[in-house]
């Protein structure tokens, strides 16, 4: 298995819902891959740092200032009319 085949299923794995040969090769992938266990280690951490926590609202104006600027980025980007 390759760091890539690791996080094109890291979800699945991170979640429990990955299937148990799959499972089995991604464990014996972080095993023998420190990169990767560290990115694993840390959406671990990640997801268990705000599971069940309320989202927070965000104040209306930097809601605003965020969608403008990221409307821009994606025009920029995409060179499309949104």
């Amino acid at each position: 298995m390759k760091c890539q085949d690791l996080l094109a299923a890291l979800n699945a794995y991170i979640d429990g819902e990955i299937d148990p040969q799959l499972c089995e090769m991604l464990q014996r992938h972080l095993e023998g891959c420190n990169p990767c266990r560290v990115v694993v280690d840390t959406l671990r951490q990640t997801v268990t740092l705000y599971k069940g926590e309320e989202p927070y609202e965000l104040p209306p104006e930097l809601h605003e200032r965020l969608h403008e600027c990221l409307r821009q980025k994606w025009q920029a980007k995409f060179k499309t009319q949104v």
